[in-house]
């Protein structure tokens, strides 16, 4: 007895086929094979497809969904004025930098920091470009208004609250201080939680990349 797709017209079949080629990548990226163990609790048990957003970027020039695409994106939400948690965690996110680049004597050009400043009254493209140079050149700062920033933020889950003044201008920023990974597709795949640990945190990334592909 015949198969059924035996008896499609050739143009038919090819186009069938096609499509289940297309439905089967589609699934593989969408619902890999199930993580290693080390990753549970780092890589999210559902990856967000991001939204578009517009932020400027350090240089003044427009920073959105498009510069996502095509690398891994680590994604720290903080402020220039933070006086802990946000320059020690680019701190970390450098000697991260450092360690890829150990590991592949450059950092993977699929690869960039991003530092989100959720403190658009204080932070000018200067200071945000002086900020992040400061760290590591190679970083990208980008921040916006506030209706720009929480766009973003929102789908994070990176909440922040600016606190009362202590003086004219002078304010705390509550923020979340989570790292956040975005993949070449745009979607929100891991979070990398307090304590920050560079080692672990390049350890893990480089096993993220493994999953995707081999996985």
């Amino acid at each position: 007895m015949s198969r059924w797709i035996d008896r499609l017209p050739l143009g038919t079949a090819v186009l069938f086929a096609v499509f289940l080629t297309v439905m089967l990548g589609t699934y593989l990226i969408v619902k890999p094979a199930a993580p290693p163990a080390e990753l549970e609790g780092v890589l999210r048990p559902e990856f967000k497809l991001l939204q578009p957003f517009n932020l400027v970027d350090h240089n003044n020039v427009a920073f959105n969904l498009d510069n996502l695409k095509n690398k891994w994106s680590f994604i720290f939400f903080g402020y220039t004025s933070c006086p802990d948690v946000c320059p020690t965690t680019l701190r970390t996110l450098n000697i991260v930098d450092g360690h890829l680049k150990s590991a592949h004597g450059e950092l993977p050009t699929n690869t960039q920091m991003v530092f989100v400043s959720v403190d658009p009254e204080r932070d000018t493209t200067d200071k945000l470009n002086a900020y992040v140079s400061f760290f590591n050149d190679e970083f990208v700062g980008a921040t916006s208004g506030k209706q720009d920033i929480d766009a973003l933020s929102n789908q994070f889950g990176a909440g922040y609250m600016l606190e009362p003044e202590s003086s004219p201008g002078n304010y705390i920023v509550a923020h979340t201080s989570a790292i956040f990974l975005v993949d070449p597709f745009g979607r929100l795949v891991a979070t990398f939680s307090q304590p920050h640990y560079p080692e672990v945190i390049s350890s893990q990334y480089l096993q993220i990349r493994d999953y995707f592909i081999n996985g």
